[in-house]
């Protein structure tokens, strides 16, 4: 995992990092986390931009990251890249017996990956 990506992930809760940590290691696609931990200035600005849905969002309490794929060397947004991405998110998870959600799930926000609950 980059440094910055390493970076994005302080504050982020340990079993979070630890699922990002061993999906980065065991996914053909190569993603970066783009954000983890939010203020609520942060989240503000997002609603207002119509980016997040939501001031109730994991991110404030450290519980969701946001990641981007890099493919061909360049960022893709492309859904079915997330969703690939998300197999090994989850292949992760339960090998960590961690509950996550994967946005790619509920089909319109597929860099977010947040803990259940």
């Amino acid at each position: 995992m980059d440094e910055r990506s390493l970076q994005k992930l302080q504050g982020v809760d340990s079993k979070l990092i630890e699922v990002v940590k061993l999906a980065n290691s065991i996914c053909p696609i190569v993603f970066r986390v783009t954000e983890g931990v939010r203020t609520i200035e942060r989240q503000r600005e997002l609603v207002k931009a119509k980016l997040s849905k939501t001031m109730n969002s994991k991110h404030l309490q450290g519980r969701a990251v946001d990641i981007v794929a890099i493919v061909n060397g360049a960022a893709s947004w492309d859904m079915k890249v997330y969703k690939q991405i998300a197999v090994y998110m989850k292949q992760a998870a339960k090998q960590l017996n961690v509950e996550i959600e994967c946005g790619a799930d509920w089909g319109w926000d597929g860099p977010h990956i947040e803990l259940k609950g």
